[in-house]
């Protein structure tokens, strides 16, 4: 039978490959014996990837929990490529140990096909997202990630190609991830206009008031930097016995007002909406720094760290930003006369089954911790909740949810969490209706990605909205703070009304 030069090509780099892996069984590494074989054990399933994952998200910032996030859905989707996919389309026997010195045996020695390897497919994968979302924590990530692939080879239970070949595939379901959804380095220059702030160099003027009870994050740290970089800055560090928090934060922004100065609040989301309505009576500045659970508005805003506002509030970059505001209508009860002053948000405003999430993860968080508390919540609502009934822009509904955003949010589905533009003048207005079994096709439609082709789910773009003929004490919930609704309100903007600091864009 005539060879074929495919076929001629396969020998060689079969022959190539062996050669390869008897090379690095002949060799003696002294060095690796107490490390490999272990490690290569530590990353059976994952686990070494999701504990690193769950460091970064600890202690790694805005930039690390995005890059474990990334991390481990690149992990997940290569994961399931190869076992689904890679594995089942190559039947590869696994290597002979004879040539391996038995000191480097795992002991459980895999079944599966050799082809491709699932151990280098999960660690390129990884380390990939972690560097296309932080190359400095993906430079961290990548010795480990290799040294993982390479203890493959090492124990014996992969020839070099499967090892490559899973690490190829590895680093394109990252890229794919990075595909469906961008990241950071990859969002387009956002169209806010820039305005004149004081450039403060060494924080004169600066009044920052610093929640340390609004989130997981280390406050300690973050002061002392901002300490290190604006050092005159004044740090009101808020305490419960000081009264309530838009209290301390009003006499803040009356202070730096005085002195011709700015304002700056260290907080989540909750934190930094109790100094919208100060910022705005007395026109300063807004310094915002990431310090909470949550801090969309800052990341939004291209501010990741305390760095960023640091940087941006001694070159003078600011721009301005919408902000959301929430006032009682004719036709509401007597008790929403509590409602005086306008309800402000700059990121979003919800009724229905999200307030009511919101509640049940507030209660259960200090107890199990806000990603379990939000599932129980989850689960919580998707069995016991009912619809709300509400007259929606002349329109009666019955609607699970009503989700309205200060500003366009370009990502899909019912809440969605990202924008680039904080100044378009828009509501990003999304409605979960009611119906026959509407919980049930809401929820398969939202794990399949098709919100947008059920007919129990509208969206639109308005610069209004009116909602009226709400039950008393429905909960409505602004910047992930709940509070009770009044039976009759109008959501609109206030265009441009609030000065911010944000880093100069590279």
């Amino acid at each position: 039978m005539k060879d074929l030069p495919g076929r001629r090509a396969r020998r060689l780099l079969s022959a190539t490959d062996r050669f390869a892996f008897h090379h690095v069984a002949a060799r003696s590494w002294p060095a690796a014996e107490p490390v490999l074989p272990r490690l290569s054990r530590s990353a059976d399933h994952g686990l070494l990837w999701f504990g690193i994952a769950a460091g970064m998200w600890a202690f790694g910032g805005a930039r690390g929990r995005r890059a474990a996030v990334r991390g481990v859905a690149s992990l997940g989707l290569a994961s399931a490529t190869v076992n689904t996919l890679g594995k089942r389309a190559v039947r590869r026997s696994r290597p002979v140990l004879d040539a391996v010195p038995v000191i480097r045996h795992l002991a459980r020695q895999p079944i599966t096909s050799s082809f491709p390897s699932g151990h280098s497919a999960s660690a390129a994968a990884f380390a990939t997202g972690v560097a296309l979302e932080s190359r400095t924590l993906g430079a961290a990530v990548a010795p480990v990630a290799w040294s993982v692939a390479f203890s493959r080879v090492y124990t014996g239970v992969h020839y070099p190609g499967d090892v490559l070949a899973g690490a190829a595939l590895g680093a394109g379901a990252a890229f794919a991830v990075r595909g469906l959804v961008p990241s950071r380095a990859q969002l387009p220059p956002p169209a806010r206009p820039r305005t004149d702030a004081p450039a403060l160099p060494d924080g004169e003027g600066l009044v920052v008031v610093v929640n340390p009870s609004s989130g997981t994050q280390q406050l300690l740290d973050p002061v002392r930097q901002l300490k290190s970089a604006l050092p005159r800055a004044d740090v009101v560090l808020y305490e419960d016995e000081a009264g309530p928090l838009p209290g301390v934060i009003e006499e803040a922004a009356k202070d730096a007002a005085g002195r011709g100065g700015v304002l700056g609040i260290c907080g989540g989301d909750g934190t930094v909406n109790a100094a919208v309505a100060p910022a705005l009576r007395h026109k300063v500045p807004l310094m915002v720094l990431p310090g909470g659970t949550f801090n969309h508005f800052a990341a939004d805003l291209g501010v990741d760290s305390v760095a960023d506002a640091c940087a941006a509030v001694a070159d003078g970059s600011a721009v301005r930003a919408d902000v959301g505001r929430i006032r009682p209508q004719a036709g509401a009860e007597p008790e929403d006369r509590t409602y005086s002053d306008p309800v402000y948000f700059l990121n979003t405003f919800s009724l229905g089954a999200y307030p009511d999430l919101v509640r049940i993860r507030e209660h259960w968080s200090p107890r199990i911790g806000g990603p379990a508390a939000t599932l129980l919540g989850v689960a919580r609502i998707v069995r016991t909740g009912r619809p709300l009934h509400a007259v929606v822009n002349g329109r009666g509904r019955s609607l699970w949810l009503l989700f309205a955003g200060n500003g366009a949010y370009r990502s899909a589905g019912i809440a969605p969490v990202r924008r680039h533009d904080l100044a378009d003048g828009l509501l990003d207005v999304r409605i979960a209706r009611g119906g026959h079994f509407a919980r049930s096709r809401l929820l398969v439609a939202a794990l399949a990605g098709q919100l947008a082709r059920t007919r129990l789910y509208t969206s639109a773009r308005p610069q209004r909205l009116v909602v009226s003929g709400l039950p008393a004490d429905t909960p409505m919930a602004y910047d992930g703070e709940v509070a009770p609704a009044p039976t009759a309100l109008l959501v609109d903007k206030l265009p441009e009304a609030l000065t911010v600091y944000r880093p100069t864009p590279d």
